[in-house]
């Protein structure tokens, strides 16, 4: 498949996508949710999807706010672990549905986060989703900094 630079051939668009992305982050913010838990979310829509610039991206980002190495390992299979939080639960419940269309956890209590954050966790998984294909479909290179690593 031919890769094309969405944001190049279409900037307009992109600044579009950009501005939405901040509003679905501000939008969790003023909901009190957690930042490391957003960049969570990111990163597992991230890993549903494929995304290795996304993945990057936002585990560094997450890193740098202090998330643990042990909690990022065990992300993808979060729902068997004991590192996360009901909230933690609900919200990467809510992330997984929007990014798969179906219910994946419905057994999952819900009641742990107000409407404000449901629906919050909902747009920054659903942005995620777009940039995840933006960046796959552009082609984005994911190469290590330096190359002895």
């Amino acid at each position: 498949m031919q890769k094309v630079n969405l944001s190049r051939q279409h900037p307009g668009v992109y600044e579009r996508l950009s501005s939405l992305s901040s509003a679905a982050d501000e939008a969790a913010r003023g909901c009190n949710l957690d930042a490391r838990l957003i960049d969570l979310v990111k990163i597992r829509v991230s890993q549903i999807n494929g995304c290795a610039f996304c993945l990057r991206l936002h585990t560094r980002d997450a890193s740098a706010l202090g998330e643990t190495a042990d909690r990022l390992a065990v992300l993808a299979a979060w729902w068997e672990s004991q590192y996360f939080s009901p909230v933690e639960q609900a919200a990467l419940a809510l992330a997984e549905e929007a990014t798969r269309l179906a219910p994946a956890f419905p057994g999952v209590d819900r009641s742990v986060l107000t409407d404000g954050q449901i629906a919050a966790v909902t747009w920054i998984a659903v942005v995620t989703n777009a940039w995840n294909r933006v960046a796959i479909h552009s082609g984005y290179p994911v190469a290590p900094r330096d190359p002895s690593t």
